[in-house]
């Protein structure tokens, strides 16, 4: 069985976000993505100290879509090495977390059904 995992994902902008929410939820690889629009992030990249202004995308999906959702996200993402965390949901509401198994259905898991 799927396990419901919570996604991390940093973007560029806020419209960079939305576009790729709207593609994650319509390809069904993620149930509801929340966006926070403005993040400070302080890093290092290239060997200086970067800080930058970033919106952050809060995920909701299943184990069993993860491949594919990374897979979707590196496709559309600005950055070459986008951040992609995901964090397994230890306890939640039982609706909820049904909700989120039947919203979510990758391609992978729908082709072998059939």
């Amino acid at each position: 069985m799927a396990e419901e995992l919570v996604v991390f994902v940093t973007t560029g902008s806020e419209k960079e976000a939305k576009e790729i929410s709207h593609a994650l939820v319509q390809s069904r690889l993620v149930a509801c993505v929340n966006i926070i629009p403005t993040v400070q992030s302080i890093f290092q990249w290239e060997g200086v100290v970067t800080e930058e202004q970033e919106s952050l995308l809060v995920m909701k999906t299943t184990s069993e879509a993860f491949r594919e959702l990374e897979a979707a996200i590196k496709a559309q993402h600005s950055y070459s090495v986008p951040e992609i965390i995901a964090f397994p949901v230890q306890m939640g509401s039982t609706d909820y977390l049904s909700w989120v198994r039947q919203q979510v259905k990758p391609t992978l898991v729908q082709t072998s059904q059939t």
